[in-house]
């Protein structure tokens, strides 16, 4: 049993921003620009966006953004940056728990930068929704870690850390209509708590629908 499994998945995250008054860096995440390079932008669909850091940054870069997070701290920190950055009018924010509820329309770019979770989240189902909702042409970006990191303390032991190739297995999209754009295992340079230097090893699928 999960120590969480008293909470609801938005008491869990609202309980966990409300730890400190910033949780993530504000960057956007690593894997994301190498990615979008040479992308013309479209319509981006953030999933759980944080504190903002992916959605201003395609923002930034050209795109129309939809954020979404379970946690309306969350979205009032990202509502925050994207004003303090410029780019407000440039970003729609929802709350959603994606596990029961999904983002209406379509777009070009649906992004799911490392979406894990110790409390109930419908992982596949929600990124079958996603690839439903990807437009022809666009891409599903899923960057996941490869494992915990070792100095994690609210990782279970046996929280599951899925390959690219059983992420893709268990989304079983058809050949016909996806290609498979990019699918492998990158490291970069990470530090722990301490100031010690760690490898990340993050999963890296992108998948284009063909138009």
């Amino acid at each position: 049993m999960s120590p969480h499994d008293d909470q609801t998945a938005q008491e869990y995250w609202e309980a966990h921003y409300g730890e400190r008054e910033r949780i993530w860096s504000g960057r956007v995440n690593a894997q994301l620009p190498g990615i979008l390079a040479g992308v013309a932008p479209g319509r981006a669909l953030d999933l759980g966006c944080g504190e903002g850091g992916d959605a201003v940054w395609l923002a930034e870069n050209g795109w129309q953004v939809t954020a979404v997070d379970i946690s309306d701290t969350a979205i009032g920190r990202a509502a925050a940056a994207a004003d303090a950055r410029g780019v407000r009018d440039r970003i729609e924010f929802e709350r959603h728990d994606l596990s029961d509820t999904f983002p209406e329309g379509t777009f070009d770019l649906i992004s799911a930068q490392f979406l894990h979770s110790t409390v109930r989240l419908e992982r596949p189902q929600i990124l079958r929704n996603a690839a439903d909702a990807v437009a022809p042409g666009g891409r599903l970006v899923i960057v996941d870690h490869a494992a915990p990191p070792p100095f994690s303390k609210k990782v279970p032991h046996d929280h599951p850390f899925p390959s690219p190739e059983e992420v893709l297995a268990e989304l079983d999209l058809p050949d016909a209509q996806w290609e498979r754009a990019r699918v492998d295992v990158v490291e970069r340079d990470g530090t722990d708590p301490d100031g010690q230097p760690f490898t990340w090893r993050d999963n890296v699928m992108v998948l284009r629908r063909r138009a």
